[in-house]
């Protein structure tokens, strides 16, 4: 995924994010399936997050930003903020 991906991927994910939560306050679905998927998105925000500046430090470091890959939930997730 290049960059413009990433940034599309991030931008659809925050849409959806809001979505969900319009849903919530409207009533069309439950705490519950609106925790879980908010959960799941913000887990796959924080992977794209950090894929888009791991492409970048490989750029500035004169490396091929494509030979960064997607870190899991479990590593990014540990990250301090």
């Amino acid at each position: 995924m290049d960059e413009k991906q990433i940034l599309q991927r991030i931008s659809a994910l925050v849409g959806e994010e809001h979505s969900l939560r319009e849903k919530r306050r409207s009533g069309g679905i439950g705490d519950a399936q609106e925790h879980d998927r908010l959960t799941h998105l913000e887990e796959t925000l924080d992977q794209c997050w950090d894929l888009l500046r791991r492409r970048r430090a490989l750029e500035e470091a004169g490396m091929d930003p494509d030979e960064a890959r997607v870190a899991p939930v479990s590593q990014v997730e540990k990250y301090l903020q």
